[in-house]
């Protein structure tokens, strides 16, 4: 049987505090924690006993997130739900795919166009044109009925993880990237990349067809066959997220306190115990808060990112789990 990384993590550390794990037989994503009290917990991938029901549904919900987060002043990315054609017809709205370009027109190209109620960076674009708006949006509205078009916003990409009041780790997220060495293709050393990742034992699968490369490549002139200098760090995709191929620095003891205040309020504001706060800081998360925003909040957040770059990292990540074992008791 074949586990994903959380999986097999949790049932590694459940024996430090005298606990058992049950994986369903299949899969393995699913498990039944048992504590040596006899309390039963239950886990779905990273999708955790720990968050209430009501909470998590709306951190799922990106733009409900945001209107509540921006109703407590918070700093939300603006931004505005459309429909698509099938689901403008069932409720009766004229919210379609065309009045979603005219608000991104109104907003200011570049705009940044994802699902709404998806995870892991699943055909998040940031679109510079109407040809590659439209593409975009087509591109969501085959994963999800409902895409958000936001205003383009720059800075350094966090996640900060907050787990009872308590910041329990955070990291720069940094968009998938390939470095020249003056003889492979672009798209040699993508897959080079792919061939290390499955070494290290890291669970992330890369789409070398993924037309977010190709449109960003054509921006620049580039091509999945150009041959970039040695050296030369090409950008792939815009979004940050780590199962997009992004890495990840660690920073958790870097945060300045007011940082951690403010992600340990807002995973409080919305009712939350386990929260990976997503935000775009104009600085650096070292530094006190100045200007900044909220991309999104993650009821469910993988803390698997850096544990396959080494044995320092992979412990890291243990003890993480295993603070959260205890807390779901």
């Amino acid at each position: 049987m074949k586990t994903n990384l959380v999986s097999e993590i949790l049932k590694r550390v459940a024996s430090r505090i005298g606990a058992k794990v049950e994986l369903d037989p299949e899969y393995g994503f699913a498990g039944q924690v048992t504590y040596k009290s006899g309390r039963r917990r239950y886990f779905r991938a990273s999708s955790l006993d720990l968050n209430p029901l009501g909470s998590s549904e709306i951190a799922k919900d990106k733009d409900y997130a945001a209107y509540f987060m921006k109703n407590m002043g918070y700093p939300a990315i603006p931004g505005k739900t459309f429909f698509s054609d099938e689901w403008c017809e069932v409720i009766g709205s004229n919210r379609n795919i065309d009045a979603a370009y005219t608000f991104a027109q109104d907003l200011g190209f570049p705009v940044v166009v994802k699902p709404n109620s998806k995870s892991q960076g699943q055909c998040v674009a940031m679109v510079f044109t109407k040809k590659e708006f439209y593409a975009a949006m087509r591109r969501v509205f085959k994963k999800d009925r409902v895409a958000l078009v936001q205003k383009a916003v720059s800075g350094v990409d966090y996640r900060v993880v907050v787990l009872d009041g308590e910041v329990i780790s955070a990291y720069e997220r940094i968009p998938l990237s390939v470095t020249g060495d003056g003889d492979k293709s672009i798209l040699e050393l993508l897959k080079q990349k792919q061939e290390e990742f499955n070494v290290t034992g890291r669970d992330t699968a890369l789409k070398f067809d993924d037309p977010r490369m190709v449109v960003k490549l054509k921006r620049h002139g580039l091509t999945l066959n150009s041959i970039p200098a040695l050296g030369a760090r090409v950008p792939l995709l815009d979004n940050a997220n780590l199962s997009s191929g992004g890495d990840s620095v660690d920073v958790t003891h870097a945060v300045h306190p007011g940082f951690k205040e403010i992600a340990v309020n807002l995973t409080k504001d919305m009712g939350l115990r386990l929260c990976g706060v997503d935000l775009m800081i104009a600085t650096n998360i070292s530094q006190a808060p100045g200007e900044y925003w909220v991309i999104e909040i993650n009821s469910a957040p993988g803390l698997d990112n850096y544990s396959a770059i080494g044995k320092k990292q992979a412990k890291i990540v243990e003890d993480l789990y295993l603070k959260v074992l205890q807390a779901m008791e």
